[in-house]
């Protein structure tokens, strides 16, 4: 029904279940889980920089995360949910405040509530049940497009334009633009390479045999096979 199923992705061509399934819940506490989550982190991020950029970053977080759980879960698992999307939101939260340093204050407050966040709720994915490949690849998307789409003026930017061209300071640091340079070209490389792999079939676990326990680790407690 739209959930992410590696075997009609890659053999099917159902290229559109890697979008779909981030609208799809397995049930109703899961709806309800990821919504409210949505509120919490999303209405802040969309108050500052608009619902378009912001909107953008959650439905390419959420991509990301798709053809990562795709590479490693393969055909294992079927995988559904909004969860990818809404760590792509953590992750932009945390590069706009790297991004944006300088008009902050508080910032090791700030850094360290939000790194304690991303922290609990990554080690909640390794339990059965969860799919951590999601949550990752959705992050580390979201981490990239924050620093490509949320940066913000670090000075005053005078538009007198009777002031000679060379009394007006620069908009934006030079630290900015070479963050926004190298996030876009990690995305390009990324998304690139990744969608190859998929397409090709390649089994992400083949050139990372420990990669499965970021997604689950087996204990006494649950097998990470059910």
């Amino acid at each position: 029904m739209g959930a992410l199923d590696w075997a009609k992705v890659v053999h099917q061509h159902q290229w559109w279940r890697l979008f779909s399934c981030i609208w799809l819940h397995a049930g109703l506490i899961h709806l309800i889980v990821n919504m409210m989550s949505l509120l919490f982190i999303g209405i802040r991020l969309e108050q500052q920089f608009g619902f378009v950029r912001i909107g953008i970053i959650y439905l390419l977080s959420g991509f990301g995360g798709s053809v990562l759980s795709a590479l490693f879960l393969r055909s294992h698992y079927i995988s559904v949910g909004a969860s990818g999307a809404l760590f792509g939101l953590l992750g932009s939260m945390l590069s706009e405040l790297i991004m944006n340093w300088t008009i902050y204050s508080n910032k090791a407050a700030a850094i360290t509530t939000l790194l304690f966040i991303i922290a609990i709720n990554l080690a909640i994915g390794i339990l059965p049940h969860a799919d951590n490949f999601a949550h990752i690849g959705g992050f580390v998307s979201g981490f990239l497009f924050g620093f490509v789409l949320l940066a913000r003026p670090q000075f005053g930017w005078m538009e007198r334009h009777e002031l000679p061209q060379t009394d007006q300071p620069p908009k934006y640091k030079t630290y900015q633009y070479a963050l926004w340079g190298a996030a876009l070209l990690l995305l390009l490389v990324g998304f690139v390479v990744g969608l190859a792999m998929l397409f090709k079939g390649k089994n992400g676990n083949d050139g990372c045999h420990w990669c499965r326990y970021l997604n689950c680790v087996p204990s006494s407690r649950w097998k990470c096979s059910t």
